[in-house]
């Protein structure tokens, strides 16, 4: 490059692990939970640079400091601030932070990839077991129908609230090169792949900006708003929360069609009981799915920021969450055919009983009549 590197003179590096944790977190009792048995801070979340009115959470979500930890990056031990955000839909959303001081910039891409390296989705850092695990014995009565083995989703952001000068976005992208940092390649890529990565990109002053990639983003800060990065982890608590009911969809179908098969080998007239609690159980099943994807889609409201709203739907757009939710649609219809074809059989099925019951009282009188005679 034509000019010089720039030096960051402070940021930090976010690592985020997501956790579908249960079906459903009571918030309230957590906050109780939380406050009788850890020493950490506790709050409720809202986006500090944006007015409530422009942009808000459907629930707020339960914040709680779980304090430092230690974590090996790059050969060094380093001291990580903790944190996890509790959504009322059953995802927790942990947070490691390592703060970033006087770094030239390569320096600085070199640490990101190594924290990434060290506590990234490429191995099982036991820094986060032990959180969940933590998180788990202090606030277990407050989880409905606790997750065994949970759905993860993990996300990185580079964060620099100021260079050695301050620099635009435009001189930024002149004289820092962000494709390392984005990508975690140390190799030179394509131009066409280089173009893809930054496609992405979004400035609302002239000093500040953001770049989305599916798993990392790039943020420069000046004023050190947390608001794009909240967007950002609220986001993928929602794809997290839909590949979640994706899956579970995948396991109910196959399922569904075994015991509707099973249900249609029976020949004897009380096989339409049979119909009949199925088509119960897969009215409830499409209810709670239909209310949860609802409170998920409603996690957060944009309503005035533009700026706000234009990086949520792209990072909407490049997690693929759409994507998730028109699957999780399709078979929840095929799930809503299935319970109206079943409901339509069990009616058919109570119908054929009781022109049986009324035949047989018809010739009983007749018998009866007979006998009388």
């Amino acid at each position: 490059m034509a000019d010089a590197e720039p030096r960051v003179r402070s940021g930090q590096i976010v690592a985020l692990r997501l956790f579908d944790l249960a079906y459903e977190i009571d918030l309230k009792r957590a906050e109780q939970l939380w406050a009788s048995r850890a020493q950490g801070t506790s709050a409720r979340s809202r986006l500090v640079g944006t007015p409530a009115k422009a942009v808000s959470f459907g629930v707020p979500p339960l914040e709680l400091d779980l304090g430092p930890v230690p974590v090996e990056i790059g050969g060094a031990g380093r001291g990580l601030a903790a944190s996890v955000r509790l959504y009322d839909f059953g995802i927790a959303a942990f947070a490691l932070r390592l703060p970033v001081a006087d770094l030239p910039w390569a320096a600085y891409v070199g640490l990101v990839n190594a924290t990434d390296f060290a506590i990234g989705p490429h191995l099982e850092a036991p820094v986060w077991a032990g959180l969940l695990h933590r998180l788990r014995q202090l606030l277990g009565e407050a989880l409905d129908r606790p997750t065994a083995a949970p759905l993860q989703e993990d996300y990185l952001l580079a964060v620099v609230d100021a260079f050695d000068t301050p620099l635009t976005a435009e001189a930024l992208l002149a004289q820092a090169d962000l494709v390392p940092l984005l990508s975690g390649e140390t190799r030179p890529l394509a131009e066409g792949a280089r173009r893809d990565l930054l496609r992405q990109r979004f400035s609302y002053h002239p000093d500040d900006l953001v770049v989305l990639t599916w798993d990392r983003a790039f943020i420069y800060e000046p004023q050190r708003e947390t608001d794009v990065a909240d967007v950002l982890e609220i986001a993928n608590a929602q794809l997290l929360e839909m590949r979640t009911y994706d899956e579970m969809l995948d396991e109910e179908l196959p399922r569904m069609r075994d015991l509707v098969e099973a249900a249609r080998r029976r020949t004897n007239l009380l096989a339409s009981r049979r119909y009949a609690r199925l088509a119960r159980r897969l009215h409830t099943l499409v209810a709670e799915v239909s209310e949860l994807t609802e409170r998920v889609d409603n996690a957060l409201q944009v309503t005035e920021d533009v700026y706000l709203a234009r990086v949520y739907a792209a990072a909407m757009e490049q997690f693929r969450v759409p994507n998730v939710n028109a699957a999780v649609d399709r078979k929840l219809a095929i799930i809503r055919e299935t319970y109206a074809a079943l409901h339509s059989e069990a009616a058919g099925g109570r119908a054929e009983l009781l022109e049986v019951a009324i035949l047989l009282l018809i010739a009983v009188e007749i018998i009866l009549s007979l006998v009388r005679h």
